[in-house]
């Protein structure tokens, strides 16, 4: 009750994301839907079905990791003076995002559900009835025990996911008072470097290796990805997401290193300012960054093997890669302004002290400069490796 009361009171921004977070998991409900619908009506088709099954959980991880982004934003989970002495501490904040978490994605299960059977003409009396019986199976009933465990993966573990990520690491709290005099700002960048770079070189190499290996052959057998989603050999979706877990692993440690080549030569102080800045925020935005490096990589090894030719993308093909596209794009977005608030202290007290606005404007492009010229030939170096072995 008190989740649904302060979502009734929160800003519009924050309400369209948790929108956002619920149309995620409807597309996300809808596709494990029409998995679980091929499966019932081809049963002889096994393997098929089992594939379709894991494609959708790469969709599904896009929209926890947007959910846990939207609930560290959230301004209901920032710990303020005087909750603890009613009762709202650390752990009841976490738990509190959790429910707000899951009441979104909930929303989100049931519009898929409904959806769903609409386009399969089981719910009549509506606009386009059953327009997509025939894609969706609609001669072969749904078991419904298979439906309600399905779409409870999205809310269970979004609200898993965001309870354990705010019981982890602290939020961004909210920004001082003008009242509150600051006499000097806190340094940024004295956090420890990350350690996950080498982990995560090596899980990428390791990626790439057992995609090349699972695409020795006909290619035209082993990824038709854009025509036939169940088709797809199991070996190079494992070697796809072992290359995604590792360029998220790495992005922290690149984030950093980034924020260390800023202050190289003899910066100024707009270098000094972004290069610490970017150093301290490397852990919070590497990761979203190294995930969209792996999504963008994807999409550019999928075009170098089929943009030339005749290969019509499928409807869930489509929809399932507008999920992981726009979900790791917003999952950047957020985090970016989770960033922004947990040195908004740091700004004001600039600021106060007598930085111009333009100082902290041209850090924030440099900072901008410094991901992109790293991490945009990152990613057409992961593509052309990734699209070789299956163009050769």
């Amino acid at each position: 009750m008190l989740a649904l009361r302060l979502a009734r009171g929160s800003h519009p921004l924050v309400l369209l994301r948790r929108l956002l977070v619920a149309a995620a998991s409807a597309g996300v409900g809808f596709l494990l839907l029409c998995a679980l619908g091929y499966a019932s009506a081809h049963p002889a088709h096994s393997t098929g079905a089992v594939l379709r099954l894991l494609w959708c959980f790469v969709p599904l991880a896009a929209t926890v990791q947007f959910a846990v982004a939207v609930a560290r934003t959230d301004p209901s989970t920032r710990p303020r003076s005087g909750l603890s002495a009613v009762g709202l501490g650390p752990v009841r904040l976490a738990v509190l995002a959790a429910v707000s978490t899951a009441v979104s994605c909930t929303l989100g299960s049931m519009v898929a559900l409904l959806f769903y059977l609409h386009l399969r003409g089981d719910l009549s009396g509506l606009p386009f009835d059953g327009a997509a019986a025939g894609l969706l199976d609609s001669e072969t009933p749904l078991p419904p025990a298979a439906a309600l465990v399905l779409l409870t993966l999205v809310p269970v573990a979004a609200a898993t996911a965001s309870a354990l990520a705010l019981r982890a690491e602290p939020v961004a709290t909210a920004a001082p008072d003008d009242s509150e005099v600051l006499t000097e700002p806190e340094a940024p960048g004295p956090a420890a470097p990350p350690t996950g770079l080498p982990w995560g070189v090596a899980l990428t190499a390791a990626g790439l290796a057992v995609e090349a290996y699972m695409s020795r052959g006909d290619v035209r057998s082993l990824l038709p990805l854009p025509g036939r989603l169940d088709a797809t050999p199991t070996g190079v979706l494992v070697g796809w997401t072992l290359t995604a877990a590792g360029l998220a692993m790495a992005g922290p440690g690149l984030a950093y290193l980034c924020g260390r080549l800023l202050q190289a030569a003899r910066p100024g102080a707009v270098r000094l300012l972004a290069g610490r800045v970017l150093m301290d925020e490397s852990r919070r935005i590497g990761r979203p960054l190294g995930v969209v490096c792996a999504v963008l990589a994807a999409a550019l090894a999928a075009y170098a093997l089929y943009g030339t030719k005749a290969h019509p993308l499928g409807p869930l093909t489509v929809l399932g890669a507008v999920l992981v596209l726009g979900c790791t794009t917003a999952t950047l977005m957020t985090s970016a302004l989770e960033a922004r608030q947990a040195r908004a202290q740091t700004a004001r007290a600039l600021l106060r002290l007598g930085a111009p606005v333009s100082a902290l404007r041209a850090a924030t492009a440099l900072r901008a400069a410094a991901l992109l010229v790293v991490f945009a030939p990152l990613t057409w170096l992961i593509a052309e490796l990734a699209a070789l072995p299956l163009t050769a």
